[in-house]
């Protein structure tokens, strides 16, 4: 892979979890939850982007939506769960990129808000106007996700290097 090739980001929110009484980070997905799982599944399936890896942070609610979103692939990428992405920072999540290879192309990150709504207006330098007034009129609901194109190294992904492309939430 080239640097100078473009490559991808998706930042995906976990699906909707329900309340039970255990630990945030134990928190299961709550049945609408599995199914908006699945159905952004079929979406980010429809972009036609090979992932090459995903990036998802180690709370039960975001593995479970991830088992459930890419079941509907028709390939499976390599998966790294990754405790950092927990309650991160969106400069934290940067530095979890800022470690990816730079043989791999399309990475997609399934973590929580406030951290993927932020990173996605922090990394988006500029956008598709009608994508830009999606997101800004919609937020970042449970399940939605934002595609992201930038050019260059995992290691130079900063605020403003990015271009927002693409986003879907279930209620689109």
């Amino acid at each position: 892979m080239s640097v100078a090739e473009p490559r991808r980001i998706v930042l995906f929110r976990h699906a909707k979890a329900d309340w039970p009484q255990v630990s945030d980070h134990e928190r299961p997905l709550a049945d609408r939850g599995r199914m908006d799982a699945a159905e952004a599944g079929r979406r980010l399936a429809d972009t036609g982007v090979p992932f090459d890896q995903a990036l998802c942070s180690t709370a039960v609610r975001t593995r479970e939506t991830w088992k459930l979103a890419v079941q509907e692939f028709p390939h499976r990428p390599k998966t790294v769960y990754e405790e950092r992405i927990y309650e991160a920072s969106p400069g934290e999540l940067i530095a979890v990129l800022n470690e990816t290879p730079d043989d791999l192309s399309n990475v997609l990150v399934i973590g929580h808000n406030p951290g993927m709504e932020a990173l996605t207006e922090i990394l988006a330098g500029s956008a598709e106007a009608e994508v830009r007034e999606r997101i800004n009129r919609r937020g970042f609901p449970t399940a939605a996700f934002a595609v992201l194109t930038f050019k260059g190294s995992w290691k130079d992904v900063e605020p403003g290097t990015a271009t927002l492309v693409d986003y879907w939430a279930p209620t689109d």
